[in-house]
C-alpha cells in the first residue's frame, strides 16, 4: 500500500525567478510524479511572507529572510501526490546549497542563504498552513 495522497507547498524563490528557472524547477516536481493543484506568480506582500516564516521571527536571520523574499516575484505551487512532503523534502534537497547533495535543486540551483532557489513545506501540519496562508487568504 502506498502513501495516502498529500498536499504540499513550494515556492520558487526570488534568486530562481531572477533566473529563469521557474519552468526547470516546476518540470523536476512534475518529472517526479507531482501534480500542480494551484500556482500564482507575485511580488509578494511583506505581510504575508511575515506571516508564512513566523516560526523565524526573533532568530538573526529573519530580516534578511523577509528582504530576501520580497525582493523580487516568486511563484507559489501547490503540488499534490503519494507522501509529498517527504518526496518534495528529498527533491529539494539540505536548506544549504552548500550542504545539498548534487541531482537535488538546491544542491543544482542554489547560490546560497536565504539564495536557496526554493521552498518546500517540511511537514504536513506546516503545509497545510502554509497553503491556507498563501492561497485561502487565511490570517
Amino acid at each position: 500500500m502506498g502513501d495516502a495522497m498529500e498536499d504540499t507547498l513550494m515556492i520558487v524563490k526570488p534568486d530562481a525567478v531572477a533566473r529563469g528557472l521557474v519552468g526547470q524547477v516546476i518540470a523536476r516536481f512534475e518529472e517526479a510524479g507531482f501534480e500542480i493543484v494551484r500556482m500564482r506568480m507575485q511580488e509578494p506582500d511583506p505581510d504575508l511572507i511575515r506571516r508564512f516564516y513566523a516560526e523565524h521571527e526573533g532568530k538573526p536571520h529573519f530580516p534578511r529572510l523577509i528582504a530576501y523574499m520580497v525582493s523580487g516575484p516568486v511563484c507559489f505551487v501547490q503540488l499534490r501526490r503519494e507522501g509529498a512532503v517527504a518526496r518534495a523534502r528529498g527533491l529539494v534537497g539540505a536548506t544549504d546549497p552548500a550542504d545539498a547533495a548534487p541531482g537535488t535543486i538546491r544542491g543544482d540551483l542554489g547560490i546560497d542563504l536565504p539564495r536557496n532557489s526554493v521552498h518546500a513545506s517540511d511537514c504536513a501540519t506546516a503545509a497545510a498552513r502554509e497553503i491556507a496562508l498563501v492561497f485561502d487568504g487565511a490570517r
